[in-house]
């Protein structure tokens, strides 16, 4: 099946996070299909002219990694839990062979502790904030204390066994990548208990969760690792810098490195060596035909030369534009291969074109909905249209082959900056007059936007499920995303 969460990344830039996951029954073929249309109004100036291929790949970041194995906050470090052990098993591996292979196992039993610990915290803590029920909001909390400090002290037990072979920047490495959540999650829901009603066990539990933030605090500092303060800004600025840098490297055995080329290649070649071909045939049809006629060295033979050249060189242009065209529909403008460790387990295609209105499809005009006002302005004024190609094909038995933690797909982080549709718009407010009931007059600022819609497809199978999103923008950038599908 394929998920999707959709956020505002930063001023310029729409993040979309799909999520493909593999059929959990094993099957080899899970072949996913995004097709994308970008909905731009026509006074942006975004048309084949001024936004080509280029322009729009440089805009479009697409990040592919693997889902992180999913575990609840109690079960990462509790009972038998997997990532303990095996981050456990990956040290003693360590210590009784020390070599450059059990060094980087267990660099990566440690980023995926980390990672899975990441996930964790963060979906306890969504928990929490959504939970309605103010006792059940509490005994959320009270088990957040309990899970970290269990988490905590499996793995910080093990800090001198990880120095004693050498392993300790790895290990201090993930330590403050995980002390750093737990206080940023633990914040949050400490804010959440607050917004209950106080009482005794209100309050029990509030001290629980601040001793907690406290005591991490402590620990932080007695590591060395950096520390919130309020008078250090240089600090703060070096807490921020090393977290990101963290953050990159604790995910980095769960990117996927793509190396696109360029779909279609050879059958491409081929199809343009046909096309200069059949543009020399015509032109030695010409040749031939005005030699036997006017001789070897004549005029007639010069200019019909000259101009057979000339036509040579359209007539392979013309065709090298038909079997593009008619290329494109088939093959994509990139292509790549999908590997985890020395595994292919898929591959992935991406293509974007501009299509006129005509070749819209029904239902996608349909979700479109434009009001009448847009309908009538696009009768004279046509949106362009960006459509965003994507296929991922996921091998469902080399998927099963990497075991040690359950895999259950990719997640595909793309990310759409817009800073070049802002260039042409106008300025970010206007000025609006009221008139008061004293008989004055007032002056009102209001924001100027733009709309940009943005329609997704999926296809799995035989299941095939819509999306429509709405980008608020003015020349500041975006200041909204609005999800239309349930409107």
């Amino acid at each position: 099946m394929i998920e999707i969460k959709a956020k505002v990344h930063d001023k310029f830039a729409v993040e979309f996070k799909v999520g493909f996951v593999a059929d959990g029954s094993g099957r080899r073929d899970n072949t996913f299909a995004i097709n994308t249309w970008i909905f731009v109004p026509n006074s942006l100036d975004i048309n084949p002219a001024t936004y080509g291929k280029e322009d729009f790949y440089r805009d479009v970041k697409s990040n592919v990694r693997m889902i992180t194995p999913v575990f609840s906050l109690r079960d990462v470090a509790g009972g038998d839990a997997v990532p303990v052990k095996l981050l456990r098993q990956s040290l003693d591996a360590l210590k009784a062979d020390n070599t450059k292979e059990r060094s980087a196992d267990y660099e990566y039993h440690v980023k995926m502790f980390a990672a899975i610990t990441k996930s964790a915290l963060r979906d306890e803590t969504y928990m929490v904030e959504d939970c309605t029920v103010a006792e059940d909001a509490m005994a959320l909390g009270d088990g957040f204390v309990d899970s970290v400090h269990l988490i905590t002290v499996s793995y910080r037990g093990m800090a001198d066994d990880a120095e004693a072979v050498g392993a300790g920047d790895f290990f201090s490495f993930g330590d403050e990548f995980i002390s750093h959540l737990i206080s940023s999650y633990a914040f949050r829901i400490l804010a959440r208990l607050d917004a209950l009603p106080v009482s005794d066990r209100q309050a029990a539990v509030r001290g629980r969760v601040f001793d907690l933030i406290r005591a991490e605090t402590a620990y932080k500092r007695r590591r060395g690792y950096v520390t919130v303060s309020g008078d250090d800004p240089a600090g703060n600025r070096r807490l921020v810098y090393r977290h990101n840098v963290l953050k990159k490297y604790i995910s980095s055995d769960l990117y996927i490195r793509l190396d696109k080329k360029e779909d279609g290649r050879a059958v491409r070649q081929l199809y343009y060596s046909i096309a200069a071909g059949v543009a020399m045939i015509f032109a030695t049809v010409i040749a031939f035909s005005f030699q036997r006629k006017f001789g070897n060295f004549s005029g007639p033979l010069f200019v019909a030369l000259v101009v057979s050249y000339m036509l040579k060189d359209r007539i392979k242009d013309l065709m090298r534009y038909y079997f593009a065209h008619r290329l494109g529909r088939k093959y994509f403008d990139h292509k790549a291969a999908i590997n985890i460790k020395e595994y292919q387990v898929g591959w992935l295609k991406e293509a974007m074109d501009f299509i006129s209105e005509e070749h819209l499809p029904a239902e996608i005009a349909e979700l479109r909905g434009r009001i009448p006002l847009v309908a009538a302005e696009n009768r004279f004024f046509d949106e362009k249209i960006i459509l965003y190609r994507k296929l991922v094909y996921i091998d469902g038995e080399e998927l099963a082959r990497y075991n040690e933690y359950r895999i259950d797909g990719i997640n595909d982080i793309l990310r759409i900056n817009i800073n070049r549709f802002t260039l042409k718009m106008d300025d970010p407010q206007v000025a609006l007059r009221m008139a008061c009931d004293d008989g004055t007059t007032k002056v009102v600022y209001t924001d100027k936007i733009y709309y940009i819609n943005i329609l997704m497809q999926f296809r799995y199978g035989d299941t095939t499920e819509y999306r429509r999103f709405r980008l608020v923008v003015n020349r500041n950038g975006i200041q909204e995303i609005e999800d239309m599908s349930c409107r």
